[in-house]
């Protein structure tokens, strides 16, 4: 540990796991606390940020676990409140809650899209609408969006509402970057390629066989990578306590890609 982020507070969304393991959210907000933040783990499911919140407690952190669904105003507004009430201050928003349901464009329905549009991008959005203010006050903040290499090509199946969240997430955090720039607020989001993670065994196991094994998908997504393997949620991680840190307080405005090579690769 090198107090990287020391004293600072962070504020991690979608810091629990669907599943067993670590996820790209919950190994922010161990991360955060081990390099010294205060950390708010925040997730819809409240025993997978209890489970994140355990760890950190156990490795020495100080860690607060929130139940909350940041597709309503009023749980992005009760988490930040939560947050100032508790610490004093933001100084790291990681926007990681992401849904994912991959379907092409004819078969995506009205209510998937809204579903996924409302977590994926709407929260992002209202979590930064609310947290935002507080780092006016304090003259300075980073933010983290967690958006996808999927906003930038094709990873060989369709992932329509996904896809069209995460270029959205894009957007956002440029026009965040620019509008608070001189007011002391970073806004930088990552792009992470294929990574191992609870959520994408959930979602993705069926996609590439009716049948398919969990060995076989891995072997799959790794041979998409010019890396041949897929990455580890560490490695969002670390890119994400780069960012956070006083190490780029000259960075934002920037989409930083993590997956190993695969942008630029074009084998599907």
């Amino acid at each position: 540990m090198s107090d990287r982020v020391k004293g600072k507070v962070a504020i991690v969304t979608g810091a629990g796991s669907i599943g067993p393991g670590i996820g790209n959210g919950k190994a922010s907000a161990i991360l955060y606390a081990r390099e010294g933040a205060k950390v708010i783990a925040v997730d819809y499911n409240i025993k997978a940020a209890e489970e994140t919140k355990r760890i950190v407690d156990e490795e020495g952190g100080e860690c607060l676990s929130f139940k909350g669904d940041v597709s309503k105003a009023h749980d992005c507004k009760s988490i930040v409140d939560k947050c100032i009430e508790t610490f004093g201050r933001i100084d790291i928003l990681h926007n990681n809650v992401g849904i994912l349901e991959a379907t092409g464009v004819l078969q995506t329905s009205e209510e998937s899209w809204e579903r996924v549009i409302n977590v994926n991008l709407k929260g992002t959005f209202l979590m930064c609408k609310h947290a935002i203010p507080y780092m006016e006050k304090q003259g300075a903040g980073s933010i983290i969006n967690i958006s996808s290499v999927a906003s930038i090509r094709y990873l060989g199946y369709g992932n329509l509402p996904y896809t069209a969240s995460k270029g959205g997430v894009d957007a956002l955090t440029r026009e965040i970057a620019l509008e608070f720039a001189s007011r002391g607020i970073r806004a930088n989001v990552i792009l992470p390629g294929v990574i191992n993670t609870p959520l994408i065994v959930k979602a993705l196991k069926d996609i590439y066989s009716e049948h398919a094994q969990i060995d076989d998908m891995i072997k799959k997504r790794s041979a998409m990578c010019p890396s041949g393997k897929m990455g580890e949620p560490w490695d969002v991680a670390y890119a994400a306590l780069f960012l956070a840190s006083d190490e780029a307080k000259y960075i934002t405005g920037i989409s930083l890609i993590v997956d190993g090579g695969l942008a630029l690769y074009n084998k599907q």
